[in-house]
């Protein structure tokens, strides 16, 4: 026979609640019939509950209780709320204090919470104020939870190197970064703008057997086209006017360790037939001069660019590639990777609070779900200087969606790939509203807006300084 199910669905949900730890909330009041209502309310709803009828019962029960929530009236006898809040303060910052008074004024609400009260309550009491007050405390102890996980799990290392996040693209990086060092190969590494290719290169050098050698970078596309054959290869004195001293070039500097050629893509064309006889010779001749010098240099370069698409046209030579591209690293965009934004989130609160001297603890979780929701097009470089911008704007613990730019507060306004433009504008305008609100999607990323407008970046450059906007 059968025994009937008496388990009403209220049963039932009590009984998971009850299953779950519950959050330790101490009461202190002098008013005996006031701690017995607010006890049984806040068992109700799930809390486990202790009592303390005045400061100096409270002081020894927060020793042996270890409360994670006090709420307290603030008019008491020998010890006040206020005196009580200073205590537990100074004994534990982070624990949420909530204080309650039949007497509101707004100068003792303004000094609970300079003194660091969660948040101010008042007699008769709002019960589902206090509960949503609660739900908040709980949420903020949760988030500081998260955050120092995060934090153990950094300073325990969690990435490789400077690069930070576990995700399975970036442990395939990371893997490959170690086979690399110890070769002397070339390695092209590939991927979009703020994707951290010049780490990428660091990293290598530092764990290969030049890492005692010098690191040499080298931008291709913010050096001027007329001067960087002079970077690259070096020149004599007088070599062309304003050579008034002679300068060894990247490969002479880059001797004995490591050569980063970064944006290979927009390195001009005249320039990389030379380039390429320079590396398979092993010999470098400055402007102006005779001499040959041998060099013992290990070759990195980067691109932004998709390399087989910059041949198809002509940005790119094809026997330039092959002959850098022993091997291929290619680093995933933040939107493929989104599993380390919260690890790289506290890193940056880190690194900043040591920056600007501030004390933010983490991101509210509404905030930590735009940065998940965000695409990131500028990907680790456009993150870090979110992240910056928010905790100076922060003033407290916490970083707001507030906190964050408007463009990620209204991603629709901003994620739109349509451009209105007014009837009547010249073909002239429309290049110059294209360009400007491209880079205002990039984060103001030259490069990046230039590969989305599929021009070059020294065209960008240019264009800016025919608008009259500094570059």
């Amino acid at each position: 026979m059968s025994t009937p199910n008496t388990h009403t669905p209220d049963s039932t949900t009590r009984k998971e609640a009850s299953a779950k730890r519950k959050t330790k909330v101490l009461i202190v009041d002098d008013e005996p019939a006031i701690r017995e209502v607010l006890e049984m309310i806040l068992q109700e709803w799930g809390y486990d509950v202790r009592l303390a009828a005045d400061g100096a019962e409270a002081k020894q029960l927060v020793e042996s209780y270890d409360p994670e929530i006090v709420i307290s009236d603030v008019v008491m006898p020998q010890l006040s709320g206020l005196d009580l809040l200073r205590c537990l303060k100074a004994g534990n910052p982070s624990r949420p204090v909530i204080l309650v008074t039949a007497h509101a004024s707004i100068d003792l609400a303004v000094e609970s919470m300079k003194q660091g009260a969660q948040d101010f309550i008042t007699k008769p009491m709002d019960y589902p104020k206090l509960r949503a007050i609660l739900k908040a405390a709980e949420s903020d102890i949760q988030t500081r939870q998260t955050s120092r996980k995060l934090t153990s799990q950094l300073e325990r290392g969690s990435g490789f190197g400077e690069f930070v996040g576990t995700s399975a693209p970036m442990r395939e990086v990371y893997d490959l970064i170690v086979s690399l060092s110890s070769t002397d190969a070339s390695v092209l590494i590939t991927g979009e703008s703020g994707t951290g290719k010049e780490l990428a290169a660091r990293t290598i050098h530092r764990l290969s057997k030049r890492a005692d050698g010098p690191f040499i970078p080298v931008n291709s596309s913010a050096i001027p086209e007329t001067l960087i054959e002079s970077e690259v290869f070096g020149h004599e004195k007088g070599a062309f006017t304003g050579a008034v001293v002679t300068r060894p070039g990247c490969f002479e500097l880059a001797n004995g360790g490591t050569l980063f050629l970064d944006e290979i893509g927009e390195m001009p064309l005249p320039l990389q037939p030379k380039l390429l006889r320079v590396l398979e010779d092993g010999k470098v001749r400055r402007l102006g001069g005779k001499q040959e010098f041998e060099f013992d240099v290990r070759v990195l370069a980067a691109t932004n660019q998709e390399p087989r698409q910059a041949i198809q046209e002509g940005r790119l030579r094809e026997d330039l590639y092959y002959r850098l591209t022993v091997f291929t690293v290619h680093l995933p965009p933040m939107r493929d990777r989104k599993e380390d934004i919260p690890l790289l989130a506290q890193h940056f609160i880190g690194e900043f609070n040591k920056k600007h001297g501030t004390n933010v603890e983490a991101l509210r979780e509404d905030a930590l779900e735009m940065l998940m929701a965000y695409s990131w097009p500028g990907n680790v470089r456009e993150f870090r200087n979110v992240m910056e911008r928010a905790l100076i704007l922060s003033k407290g613990e916490w970083i707001e969606t507030f906190h964050l730019p408007p463009y990620l507060r209204n991603p629709g306004a901003e994620s739109s790939s349509k451009i209105v433009l007014p009837l009547g504008i010249t073909a002239a305008e429309a290049e110059r509203e294209l360009i400007l609100k491209t880079l205002e999607k990039t984060g103001h990323n030259k490069a990046e807006a230039a590969r989305q407008l599929g021009l070059d970046v020294k065209t960008i450059r240019n264009k800016l300084k025919t608008y009259k906007i500094e570059d």
